[in-house]
């Protein structure tokens, strides 16, 4: 019986190994709750929808994914990477929706040697000076929504524009990006609000004030939902174009409808692109989740995509750094917004357009394409990072 049973411990612990090494422990950090939560909703339904389309795997490897929601507080976000990192021991984190929390997590996950996937927020000094070869965008670097805007304002002749934005890096980011590109006019006015101010009353009278051609804006999520409603009990949207980033998009248009029709929006994907890989994405997205998938869906459901090709490359083996991060920098996937590559900070190179809100054909409320002002774009930072090599 003894030989019987060595084999059969042997088996056992064979056995687990196998389990052990095939579960990959991916944690997903994002908002979850409160008003930015739609954010996070959508980057995680879009994760999820991968992974439930390839039978719970990812690179033919299963994985198990950890959600922790940051809750939009910097202090609760080292919490939950912390939980992930020592006690989960995750392999691998993406999400991350706002800037300050990116921040405040982001060189405490890449220290670590572990990887971390941004699925939105692009903070300019990760893609600069702090930038890592742990971490990848598949979304934008901040600057680079507000560039695309700040080029169109130019296009169109705008000859004064005020702007507004939540007072945090992406604000600043985001207003920055907007006067890099902005020619042949001026930036009268940059009014920054609290990051948690719902009432924007005074500062749109100082607005009415100052009659500028077009107003440039960026209020994420909630923000964006009262931005938009105060701004048309102003009365404002009869004399004034409304220029935005991150604003009016697929989180906000379901509570917004017909209030937000005509106003602008910058980014680098919209519903309406005709490429296979984004149509069978929003077809899939709708039918599941019965509605239509934002921009935060959209970047997360390449993250997931990025994620299964790299998995593969490498047969699971994650823990093999270098020739991991060599196949997250292949991106050999099929991107919902089309060509994809990164550049050398890691972040996109990519076409940025404009879009309206209109009707579609179904009737309902969401971004049409109206320009592409940038084309094969690289963020404004990428000269600033030094890359380290693995």
């Amino acid at each position: 019986m003894r030989p019987l049973k060595t084999l059969a411990i042997a088996v056992a612990v064979a056995t687990a190994a196998t389990v052990t090494q095939a579960q990959i422990k991916i944690g997903f950090v994002a908002e979850l709750s409160g008003p930015q939560a739609p954010l996070g909703q959508d980057q995680y339904d879009a994760l999820m929808l991968l992974v439930e389309q390839n039978g719970g795997k990812l690179g033919g490897q299963a994985v198990q994914i950890i959600k922790e929601d940051s809750q939009l507080k910097p202090d609760v976000a080292n919490q939950v990477v912390d939980k992930l990192l020592e006690k989960d021991k995750v392999q691998i984190i993406t999400g991350v929706t706002f800037s300050n929390i990116m921040m405040a997590v982001h060189k405490k996950i890449t220290d670590k040697g572990v990887f971390l996937i941004g699925s939105n927020a692009g903070p300019s000094p990760i893609a600069g000076a702090q930038c890592s070869p742990y971490f990848f965008s598949t979304s934008w670097q901040n600057d680079m929504q507000a560039e695309v805007v700040g080029k169109y304002a130019s296009d169109k002749g705008y000859k004064s524009v005020m702007a507004m934005a939540p007072n945090y890096q992406a604000g600043k980011d985001f207003v920055a990006g907007f006067k890099r590109t902005y020619k042949g006019g001026t930036v009268v006015d940059e009014i920054y609000t609290p990051l948690n101010q719902q009432d924007f009353s005074a500062e749109l009278a100082q607005v009415a004030s100052k009659k500028p051609d077009a107003l440039y804006v960026f209020y994420p999520g909630g923000l964006g939902v009262n931005f938009v409603k105060q701004f048309q009990q102003a009365g404002l949207n009869k004399s004034m174009t409304v220029m935005s980033a991150s604003t009016v998009d697929g989180t906000t248009l379901p509570a917004l409808r017909d209030a937000a029709l005509g106003m602008l929006s910058g980014t680098f994907w919209g519903p309406d692109f005709p490429n296979e890989a984004n149509q069978k994405f929003v077809a899939a997205f709708e039918k599941k989740y019965n509605r239509i998938p934002s921009q935060y869906a959209a970047q997360s459901y390449d993250a997931a995509q990025l994620l299964d090709s790299a998995i593969r490359k490498v047969s699971g083996k994650v823990d093999n750094k270098k020739a991991f991060h060599a196949a997250l920098k292949a991106a050999d996937f099929k991107s919902v917004r089309g060509n994809f590559k990164f550049g050398a900070n890691q972040f996109p190179v990519q076409d940025m357009f404009m879009f309206d809100v209109a009707k579609d054909s179904k009737g309902r409320v969401s971004l049409r394409t109206v320009s592409k002002p940038l084309v094969g774009h690289t963020d404004s930072y990428v000269g600033q990072c030094q890359m380290k090599t693995l």
